[in-house]
Parts: C-alpha cells; sequence; structure tokens
C-alpha cells in the first residue's frame, strides 16, 4: 500500500511525501527527479548504514551516474560543524558540483545535518529525505528546516532548504528500540494536540496497535501526520507565524533536553513540555483538569515519560532564556485554547513557567 502528499509553496507543488512498505519503488521516485546523469552522496551514521545502506545504494544505483556513501558515527554529538566540514570535504574529494544531490538516510540527526550540508555547499544543491526513524518521518524530514548544533546550544546554527522528496519505508520502524520508537510517538501526539482533536484521539484508541508497530495502523498514523506538518509548513514556510505552532511543548522540552546534555531522547522532552503547558493552559482556564489528565493517560499509554528528573526548575528557566525561539527578548510560548487549537503566546510569566515545570519535575 502506497500513500502521497505533495508539499506546495505558493500554491506550486514543490516535493512529494511517500510512504511506501519497502524501498522497492525508491528508484523509480528519484528517477523523476532527472538523476541518470547525476552523482548523489547517501549520508548515514553507523547505525543505519549495516541495516540500510546497499540496499538503498543498489536502488539509487539504477538511476545515478555514481553512488558515493558519507559515514558518520552515530549520536546527537555528532550533529556539529565538525562533520559539516568532513561533508564538504568528500563532497569536494568527489568533484560535486550544482548538479549533483544527496540523501540523508537516517533520522532526525542525519536528516539534519545532510540537508544544511546540501543548503550551504556551493550555496545550495539539492537532497532528498530517506528517513528511517518515526521522528524523522512524521517531523524533521518535512518542511525544509536543516541545522547543527554549536556547542550546547541545540539547532543554533541552520537554513531552511526544501528537499525535492521525503521517501519513507515504513518497515524501517521494525528496527527501532523501544525509546526510538517512543520518541517518535512524542511528536505525533503533539500533532494531535496543536491541530486535529479527533486525530488524538484516535491515537488513544489504537494505542495497542501502534505500540504493536503494525505496519497498515503505522502508516495511517504517519500519513496523518505528515498531513497536519505539510499544511502548517505551506502555511507558513519560514517560521514568521503559525509554523511556530509545532513548537508546543518545545519551549521547555529543549531547554531540559540540553541540560540533560541530550542523554534524554528528544520526543521524551516534548512530551514533558507539552505536559507542562497543558498544565500552563489549564491554570489559564482554557483546558480542563480532566483533558491534562487525558494526556497523562496518553502518556502512558506509549510509554512516554512524564517527569523530567535531574535538572532544577531555575535552570531549565535561564535555558529558555538562550534559545533560539526568542523573540525580540520575549519568549514566544506555545499554549492550548482548547485540545486540538494550539496558539501563540508572548506573556506567559516565569511564575507560570514555574507552576508548569512542577507538574513535571517534582516528586509525586
Amino acid at each position: 500500500m502506497s500513500d502521497r502528499l505533495c508539499v506546495h509553496l505558493e500554491e506550486k507543488p514543490i516535493y512529494d511525501i511517500v510512504l511506501e512498505p519497502s524501498f522497492s519503488h525508491l528508484a523509480d521516485e528519484v528517477k523523476v527527479l532527472g538523476t541518470e546523469n547525476k552523482k548523489i552522496c547517501i549520508v548515514t551514521d553507523s547505525n543505519v548504514a549495516p541495516l540500510y545502506l546497499e540496499e538503498v545504494k543498489e536502488q539509487l544505483s539504477k538511476v545515478c551516474r555514481q553512488v558515493d556513501c558519507f559515514l558518520f558515527p552515530a549520536g546527537e554529538e555528532q550533529k556539529n560543524l565538525n562533520t559539516v566540514r568532513d561533508l564538504y570535504e568528500t563532497l569536494i574529494q568527489k568533484s560535486y558540483d550544482r548538479n549533483d544531490m544527496l540523501a540523508a538516510l537516517g533520522g532526525g540527526v542525519t536528516g539534519d545535518l545532510c540537508g544544511f550540508g546540501a543548503a550551504t555547499y556551493l550555496r545550495g544543491i539539492p537532497f532528498i529525505q530517506i528517513p528511517t526513524t518515526l521522528l524523522s518521518q512524521v517531523d524533521s524530514s518535512i518542511g525544509g528546516k536543516t541545522g547543527v548544533d554549536f556547542d550546547s546550544y541545540k539547532n543554533m546554527v541552520g537554513a531552511f532548504h526544501m528537499p525535492k522528496l521525503v521517501y519513507t519505508n515504513v518497515k524501517t520502524l521494525a528496527t527501532l528500540t523501544e525509546e526510538q520508537f517512543i520518541s517518535g510517538m512524542g511528536e505525533v501526539v503533539k500533532h494531535g494536540l496543536i491541530k486535529n482533536v479527533s486525530y488524538y484521539h484516535w491515537l488513544a484508541e489504537h494505542a495497542e496497535a501502534i505500540m504493536r508497530r503494525e505496519p497498515d495502523i503505522c502508516q495511517q498514523m504517519i500519513l496523518e501526520s505528515c498531513r497536519i506538518k505539510r499544511d502548517v509548513v505551506e502555511l507558513d514556510p519560514t517560521e514568521k507565524g503559525d509554523r511556530a505552532l509545532l513548537n508546543f511543548g518545545h519551549t521547555l522540552g529543549h531547554a531540559i533536553e540540553k541540560l540533560k546534555n541530550f542523554s534524554m531522547p528528544h520526543g521524551h522532552c516534548v512530551a514533558v513540555g507539552c505536559l507542562a503547558a497543558c498544565e500552563i493552559s489549564a491554570r489559564r482556564g482554557c483546558l480542563s483538569a480532566d483533558e491534562v489528565g487525558k494526556l497523562r493517560q496518553v502518556m502512558e499509554a506509549f510509554h512516554m515519560p512524564a517527569k523530567a528528573d535531574g535538572v532544577s526548575k531555575e535552570e531549565v528557566l535561564e535555558a529558555v532564556r538562550h534559545d533560539k525561539k526568542m523573540d525580540a527578548g520575549v519568549i514566544k510560548f506555545i499554549l492550548l485554547k482548547r485540545t486540538g487549537d494550539a496558539y501563540v503566546d508572548r506573556t506567559v510569566s516565569r511564575e507560570e513557567m514555574l507552576y508548569g515545570l512542577s507538574s513535571i519535575m517534582d516528586k509525586n
């Protein structure tokens, strides 16, 4: 079973998001991009390469003049300018020019790093996304936000650079660790909370099948999450307005992630950040206590943590002050008017953030 969404900018089709149960149609999708006389460099990490590199290389070899590989050690700590420099050196040594392409094969780290390399090498060359984690399939591979971390500051250096194709093999979910899969569910639940209450309830109803990673159910889930992110990106491709809604849970979540030196997976940090934001929304009278309780039940069904231990509330608030989402010194915080309806708020006080953090950091 195949699914397809097209991403438009200014009503013009830019690229397709293709969902398949295998890599068997990858060559056909890439060939449409006119790659017969192009070189393509697959960027991947040491975890993904043993699983999928040879199969993807075989597919791309059918429709590209030359296929090369850039392999880097797995881990968030590798998403930095030093790794990008090594990628540049590989491309220069192999004489890549603006007609050639990159392919990001892996999770969010690989997609962000490869995309940033593509955006900046020779002032921009094409690239495609082949996401292999749930987190990258529903979030980071879509929308053209690329970047790398600078010291301990997440995604501080980046660029907007749209891919030419997003090709998702849903069967790659089977090789994820439970921690990686749950991390992706943090972003999935976020999509329902900010844009589609019916989808949010559907997720709760299908939690057991999702956790069993039933392919048809997971593909349906990925498709709807991609549709939500696609619709937001089309309205605001460079994050000047509504696209900021996708940062729900990220203001506090990113700060926690940084303070824990990325030892807590991104999606877990987003999940606890969403819970804290819902507590603030409830304090303002926008959500009921039952709705916050429902989120806790959903998080439990997907084995998400409801607490962030090992950091202090004061440390989190200090880290928030240095987040790239600050706007002229004001924190852009995403809250909920109701479940499925998010908005940008610039008035969240220190006291409110401490209240939200208390719900996810204090001991029961």
